[in-house]
């Protein structure tokens, strides 16, 4: 059976080879090509390493590449820092044997993490290792939506991202880059544990579902710490340009505080608080259950 890291490496190697061209890395091309990056042994030769060796790796069989071999290989793919660590992170793992069982305690978010969410003005909400939305306060349902409606099991940024009936209201000009960063996300987390069962059924049927998404997972994008800026087209109130920030919990591995902010004095710090004003009145709370 292969080993669920080495499978997970062996695509990420692919992955970013298919990224590269011959001339990104100073080679011709050399007439008609079958693949639409480098070839095997084109990489393996600017590793110094045998095709066999490399076709192994990328095989997922049982290869446990040396941190020298490793950091060819980061060279030659021209990987950033962030994909370096990622390529560490699953060969040595590749390395171990898989553990018999494997503690998967879920997601919590702590007391003193949903107070604080509650007086923070800017909309704000947590998710789980998995993207999974797990709280969240007013101002994020002012400009998300109300997701009390939906199962539990069903909160998940990446399965209502790619649902299309959840989008109707509002388009997004970015759609693709806040895919790829939520799949880059998840892509992280399967690093830390690729037979995750929650990470498997959202993947799963995501890859059935959406065409869309087979395309972008098989980028094999990884990020660990995510912001960016996005825009939100709300009929309501009109454009919204907002920065949005990742930050890990304190003493929590996984779940983190997503947070979206305005510029000061901007046009969309106007319209988020008219957004929220139009939101408190339509739906008073006396008191929230969560």
């Amino acid at each position: 059976m292969t080993h669920p890291y080495a499978r997970e490496l062996g695509d990420f190697l692919r992955a970013r080879r298919n990224r590269l061209r011959p001339r990104d890395v100073g080679l011709e091309p050399g007439g008609p090509r079958k693949v639409t990056g480098l070839r095997r042994e084109e990489l393996a030769l600017l590793a110094g390493l045998s095709t066999d060796y490399y076709q192994r790796m990328e095989q997922g069989r049982e290869v446990r590449p040396s941190d020298g071999v490793l950091d060819a290989l980061a060279a030659a793919l021209a990987l950033d820092d962030e994909e370096r660590r990622h390529l560490f992170t699953l060969a040595h793992a590749a390395r171990r044997p898989m553990p018999a069982r494997v503690d998967r305690e879920p997601d919590r978010v702590p007391d003193s993490t949903r107070r604080l969410l509650r007086v923070i003005g800017t909309p704000a909400v947590v998710l789980g290792r998995h993207l999974d939305l797990l709280d969240w306060n007013p101002m994020a349902e002012a400009l998300l939506g109300d997701p009390d409606g939906y199962p539990p099991d069903r909160l998940n940024m990446l399965l209502l991202m790619f649902d299309d009936t959840l989008t109707s209201d509002r388009s997004c000009p970015d759609w693709e880059q806040q895919a790829l960063d939520y799949i880059g996300m998840m892509r992280a987390a399967v690093a830390t544990d690729p037979t995750h069962p929650r990470a498997t059924a959202i993947v799963g049927e995501l890859s059935i579902r959406s065409a869309e998404f087979r395309r972008l997972w098989a980028r094999h994008d990884v990020r660990e710490s995510v912001r960016g800026t996005k825009i939100f087209r709300v009929p309501e109130v009109g454009d919204i340009v907002l920065d949005w920030d990742t930050y890990p919990l304190p003493g929590n591995s996984g779940p983190v505080m997503l947070v979206w902010t305005a510029e000061p004095g901007s046009a969309s710090a106007d319209r988020l608080q008219l957004l929220a004003s139009l939101h408190a009145t339509r739906t008073p709370r006396a008191s929230d259950p969560r």
